[in-house]
């Protein structure tokens, strides 16, 4: 199957660089709207059969244009949620940002024991997001949407996906509704299609501002 994983849209704690993971989470902004707006035309022609999202809103509602477009009803999974920060939870100064996305990649280099502070470790975090995976494989479709977040489909993906460099990702950004492509299962397991950094609707519906806790590139 083809699996499209698209970072939701900007929110206002994407805006002033909070940590925010918990649920239900923030909306999104003006231009997060913009943003999500601009994912129905930029995936135009393109077979769908599914759309899953997480149970944070600001998922449901980027996926609400594409939804609406191609007459299907979102399906929720628990799992796809972002990265819980745990006691760096709301915190905005970029040392914790930093402290988030290091303990992050440290999971997708294979320190999974390694705890986010007052949060999960990577064995759960990795374990709830392949099971996430699993069920919409599970449900069918040649290729199905999941709209979910910034650090998780960073990690996940640097884990899982062949022909992706955690260097490389570490060190770029996955901007607001961003996508990361694979194709696969997760019997054999999966293969990098393509990772477009940048919004589906193109620069002109990039963020201005640039400290983006779970989206930015790692200092090194």
């Amino acid at each position: 199957m083809r699996l499209l994983l698209i970072r939701h849209g900007q929110t206002p704690s994407n805006v002033h660089g909070l940590l925010d993971t918990a649920a239900p989470g923030p909306g999104l902004t003006v231009l997060g709207e913009r943003q999500a707006a601009a994912v129905p035309h930029a995936l135009d022609g393109r077979g769908i059969d599914a759309i899953a999202v997480s149970p944070l809103v600001r998922t449901s509602l980027t996926a609400a244009p594409l939804a609406e477009a191609r007459g299907l009803a979102p399906v929720t999974y628990d799992g796809l949620r972002e990265v819980e920060a745990g006691s760096l939870e709301m915190e905005s100064h970029h040392e914790a940002h930093q402290r988030y996305l290091g303990t992050v990649f440290a999971w997708a280099r294979g320190d999974v024991t390694r705890r986010m502070p007052g949060g999960p470790d990577g064995v759960e975090f990795l374990g709830r997001y392949d099971d996430a995976v699993a069920q919409i494989a599970s449900a069918g479709g040649d290729t199905v949407v999941a709209v979910s977040h910034g650090a998780a489909i960073r990690c996940w993906a640097s884990a899982r996906v062949a022909g992706i460099d955690v260097d490389v990702v570490e060190r770029t950004s996955l901007q607001n509704t961003g996508l990361v492509e694979i194709d696969g299962d997760p019997t054999r397991g999966w293969e990098l299609v393509s990772w477009h950094p940048d919004p589906l609707g193109g620069l002109r519906l990039a963020a201005r501002a640039a400290d983006d806790p779970t989206g930015e590139a790692v200092d090194r």
